[in-house]
């Protein structure tokens, strides 16, 4: 990647005019990823419903039991509306979300608005707490990695980034349960729910550092190799060498500002993968998060529940992807540019 930020076109609009004209362009951008995830949604949350409606049994049976006769599984399923065409029970889902009513799940008379509103934080402060310990620790590193490399620091990161890259989520939580929470008995095994930032630091830990550990070691060799390049063919690094500049300020001023770009891409990119993940470890280490209630509800053929939580996923990465796409233009003030030209 051989982008400048420090060279401006004299064409440049400056000032009150300039910020409009961002303010402006910001939101058509908003505006055209939004109508543009209409379909995305509309595909996912159908794909979903069909998927989990081809599954052996249903909400019926699942929450009846083997020993439900043929006569009360009957009436069960007309009672959940279990009995009507598929194209009609999504249908009358679909209209309920238009109108902001996401339906009431079927194992119980609770409305899976107000179940999201219970679980949706738990995730958030998951997903959240584990990002920022991905780029706290993966940027230093990949810097340190930059300045020296193939010296000690980049290969023992190098080869423990791989480590990391290399083990399942799944399979380094069962591995730190056993280590740090059996053996060591430093973090808990399982959520405690203690009250306040330090309950929510006791519970969330170690999940989180799971969760961030396969991301700092592909985070870590993303940016160290795009630094390396930016120092070592970027035009704007060569100019400010000729200048003077020291080394470490070209890797932490220059070069780092210009690699954010493609980090920032990456981090968009993964969001999707990285809530994928909660699902598992929410589950081992007994979250009451969404996606432990995902899980509950596809073995209990909770169809509304299902859905509302596909829908609110399908979301959450598309406005995770439309800041992304804001934040480039405050990155790198030409994407701006460039977008108000076409």
């Amino acid at each position: 990647m051989n982008t400048s930020v420090t060279v401006q076109p004299a064409s440049w609009p400056g000032g009150a005019q300039a910020r409009r004209l961002a303010s402006s362009q910001a939101l058509r951008v908003s505006g055209r990823r939004l109508l543009s995830a209409i379909p995305v949604l509309f595909g996912v949350t159908l794909l979903s419903f069909l998927i989990l409606n081809a599954l052996p049994g249903d909400a019926a049976s699942a929450q009846l039991g083997l020993t439900a006769t043929p006569a009360e599984l009957k009436a069960f399923r007309i009672k959940l509306h279990l009995n009507e065409p598929l194209w009609v029970r999504y249908g009358h889902w679909l209209g309920g979300v238009v109108h902001g009513d996401l339906g009431t799940s079927l194992a119980s008379p609770q409305s899976v608005s107000s179940i999201l509103g219970q679980r949706l934080p738990v995730t958030l402060e998951l997903v959240i707490y584990a990002l920022v310990i991905t780029l706290v620790v993966s940027i230093p590193l990949a810097v340190l990695c930059a300045r020296r490399p193939r010296g000690v620091i980049d290969r023992l990161t190098m080869v423990l980034s791989m480590a990391s890259i290399s083990f399942a989520p799944y399979v380094l939580a069962l591995l730190a349960v056993i280590w740090l929470s059996d053996d060591l008995n430093i973090f808990p095994a399982i959520y405690q729910g203690f009250p306040g930032i330090a309950g929510n630091l006791h519970d969330y830990t170690l999940p989180s550092l799971i969760l961030a550990l396969p991301l700092i070691g592909f985070y870590t060799r993303f940016l160290r190799a795009d630094l390396l390049e930016q120092m070592q063919s970027g035009d704007y690094i060569v100019t400010a060498r000729a200048k003077g500049v020291s080394e470490w300020r070209l890797l932490t001023r220059h070069a780092l500002r210009n690699s954010f770009i493609g980090l920032l891409t990456v981090i968009g990119l993964n969001l999707a993968t990285l809530i994928g993940a909660t699902v598992i470890i929410e589950q081992i280490f007994s979250l009451p998060g969404i996606g432990q209630e995902l899980l509950e509800a596809i073995n209990n053929r909770n169809v509304t529940v299902v859905q509302g939580i596909v829908l609110v996923f399908g979301i959450a990465v598309v406005l995770a992807n439309l800041l992304t796409d804001l934040l480039y233009g405050v990155l790198d003030p030409r994407i701006r540019h460039v977008r108000s030209r076409s």
